[in-house]
């Protein structure tokens, strides 16, 4: 008689485990994500199930030069730039997204990039069916592309495909939550299902030598579904940012074993799939109304890349016994502290204003040198007084009302200098060398010069 399977309720949003279904996680504070889930032998290939005894392993030192991994190009620069120079061989990419924002139609645009410059690349489409994929394609005009094309969502046939073929040098799963492993008594999506089938595609991927990128859901609070145990198993994980409203895409690395993190790429949707963009400033600075007060320009830093943003804010007087405070693409709670600073050290009082905040183009920006640029919106709108058109800010305001220094300083001035700017307003303890520098550079030491409009000129 075999051993009886033993049952558990894992949850969906952070994998914990748990004997008693409970309308509540105790780990994470989610409701209604524990699932029911059936333990049960791991499926072959998995490398889950109990092996033989293992060999023993040569050690090494420390001591020896490292050699850089290996990369070929995918051919668009800006994945090349996120992914830190070019796919290495034998990694594991997750890239997750909204439904809609274009994930599929990059990871399409990729293998036919990659099999017309004589790669094999397999596509696994599990949510669609091939008819479909080859209608986007013959949208796109990447019909004439050898991609090997297959809709599939039986992990054990497509490890099978895998292995008795020749060696894919891109290998692409959409998505991974619609895979299924037989053994496992689980639904698609669910967290042995997706660590089982995401464990077995890496394995392969690494022991093969080819690149795996698969497609992951997101959920609504924008994080990978699935759930995070993902990605701490793959090599490098990418967040397709954009909004519907908007034309621009953001592809971010979030995660980069072989490359730097928090890099982005900047694309835009167009009816041919798509598109490059090689100067995201322009992009974000096309349809500016520098005449109109509360729009200020930051100089921010995405990644190594330097980029101009409008950051724009309208202060409104409020008939509502607390009034509003609305943030798009910033952090809400560091509108609230800026605020404060400006009323305890600046003196201007924003009692009975509603204040709305926006990072024009639906960019979202984490960077703290962004508060001097947001300050200075804030004041232009309360007063009326539109600020400079050819002027840019950046800068961390601290708590005390002080400006503090920002790093890659330079590199902000030579991007505003680019787009034809004049005027900085920027920290006053920065170093910069100010012969390399055609801008006017206007130095704060405390958020009341900003207020005051008392801003010393070098």
């Amino acid at each position: 008689m075999g051993k009886a399977s033993k049952t558990s309720f894992v949850c969906q949003s952070c994998s914990a485990v748990s004997p008693r279904w409970a309308g509540k996680c105790a780990a994470c504070g989610e409701w209604n994500t524990l699932i029911e889930e059936t333990d049960v032998a791991a499926p072959p290939g998995t490398g889950l199930a109990r092996a033989r005894k293992g060999r023993v392993i040569a050690l090494e030192t420390l001591r020896g030069g490292g050699k850089e991994a290996p990369r070929f190009s995918t051919g668009h620069v800006e994945l090349d730039r996120v992914t830190g120079g070019g796919l290495v061989p034998g990694s594991a990419l997750l890239i997750g997204g909204e439904p809609g924002v274009g994930k599929s139609t990059l990871v399409l645009q990729l293998a036919a990039k990659l099999s017309s410059a004589g790669r094999h690349a397999i596509y696994f489409s599990g949510e669609e069916a091939s008819a479909q994929v080859r209608l986007r394609a013959e949208r796109l005009g990447l019909s004439d592309a050898p991609v090997a094309l297959a809709s599939e969502t039986n992990l054990a046939s497509i490890l099978a495909t895998l292995e008795g073929g020749k060696r894919a040098d891109l290998i692409v799963i959409d998505s991974i939550q619609t895979l299924w492993a037989e053994a496992i008594e689980a639904a698609p999506g669910t967290v042995s299902q997706v660590r089982a089938a995401a464990h077995a595609l890496i394995r392969h991927a690494k022991t093969t030598g080819s690149t795996l990128l698969m497609v992951g859901h997101v959920t609504k609070d924008g994080q990978i579904a699935g759930p995070k145990v993902i990605e701490h198993m793959v090599d490098t994980v990418l967040y397709f940012e954009g909004d519907r409203d908007h034309t621009y895409r953001i592809l971010r690395a979030v995660k980069n074993r072989f490359g730097a993190t928090d890099e982005i790429g900047v694309f835009e949707m167009a009816s041919e799939g798509l598109r490059e963009v090689a100067n995201p400033s322009e992009l974000f600075l096309g349809d500016r109304d520098a005449s109109s007060p509360g729009a200020a320009v930051f100089a921010g830093i995405e990644g190594t890349r330097p980029l101009l943003v409008e950051i724009q804010a309208l202060v409104a007087p409020s008939g509502l016994g607390t009034p509003r405070r609305a943030v798009v693409g910033w952090d809400a709670n560091r509108l609230s502290m800026l605020l404060a600073v400006l009323e305890a050290r600046a003196g201007v009082s924003f009692t009975g204003q509603d204040v709305y905040l926006n990072v024009a183009g639906g960019l979202k920006i984490t960077e703290p040198a962004a508060d001097l640029a947001a300050a200075a919106a804030l004041l232009s709108s309360l007063s009326g007084v539109a600020i400079p058109r050819h002027q840019v800010h950046f800068g961390e305001v601290s708590l005390s009302g002080a400006i503090r220094a920002t790093p890659l300083m330079a590199l902000r001035l030579k991007e505003a200098q680019k787009q034809g700017f004049r005027r900085a307003v920027m920290p006053a303890q920065a170093e910069v060398e100010t012969k390399m520098s055609k801008l006017t550079l206007r130095r704060v030491t405390h958020l009341r010069e900003l207020a005051d409009g008392s801003l010393p000129c070098d």
